[in-house]
């Protein structure tokens, strides 16, 4: 999904800072950002360590003078279990990479907009920010924090020309669920009411959608990208 929303607001004329854990697959992005014409440096960390988003905020602000639009994308899980057998170091890790990397990014965005008096950020929840589902309550947990920090941070600051939101993806077709179902891109079609999987282009066009001026009266919203799982 990072990918697929770096590619759209290349298209669009973005300039960026890419971050995640691994150099190399950051590098192809820049790579095919840079075969549309738009500028797009990397920066590899780890964003559930605060000291990394910190760098990252600082260096692109240096860098640009200004932080425009920031899509706040990490997140993941482990395996489903129930509750009682979750390990702390799980349970820390899935809630410091899924609720407080975004928050602590926002803490650091936010400087930059407050102070120009300007800004878009767009978070990624989840579906799951939104409904319960069995063995993975300590991210569903965690999705739902980043819908209420998106809500409290959009009144903040809606009078200082600052709009947040957040999208909700439901069963989307990456790498990671792909891993998840053994390659199976059919295996939610029963329990999704559009009958497939979404695509990372369609959470790309909803991100830029509410980072746009088209949606410029929209701050504290939670958009699902789902094909209808969230209204069942």
């Amino acid at each position: 999904m990072g990918r697929a929303v770096a590619l759209k607001l290349a298209s669009q004329g973005a300039k960026f800072v890419l971050n995640g854990r691994d150099h190399n697959k950051l590098q192809a992005v820049a790579n095919e950002i840079a075969e549309l014409g738009a500028p797009a440096r990397v920066q590899p960390g780890d964003i559930s360590r605060r000291s990394v988003i910190s760098e990252l905020m600082a260096s692109v602000g240096d860098e640009f003078g200004r932080i425009d639009l920031a899509f706040n994308n990490a997140g993941g899980h482990d395996s489903f279990k129930p509750l009682h057998t979750i390990p702390d170091t799980e349970s820390e890790s899935v809630i410091d990479l899924n609720f407080k990397a975004v928050y602590y990014c926002m803490h650091e965005q936010l400087k930059w907009m407050n102070a120009q008096s300007s800004g878009v950020i767009v978070n990624n929840a989840s579906i799951f920010g939104l409904k319960g589902v069995p063995g993975i309550a300590h991210y569903v947990a965690a999705k739902h924090a980043v819908i209420g920090l998106t809500r409290s941070a959009a009144l903040d600051y809606a009078g200082r020309g600052i709009r947040i939101n957040a999208i909700c993806p439901g069963a989307t077709e990456t790498p990671n669920l792909l891993r998840v179902t053994g390659g199976d891109g059919h295996a939610f079609d029963d329990v999704i009411p559009q009958g497939r999987l979404g695509q990372p282009p369609e959470v790309a066009n909803a991100v830029a959608w509410l980072m746009s001026d088209e949606a410029c009266y929209i701050t504290g919203a939670a958009l699902s990208v789902d094909g209808g799982m969230a209204a069942g």
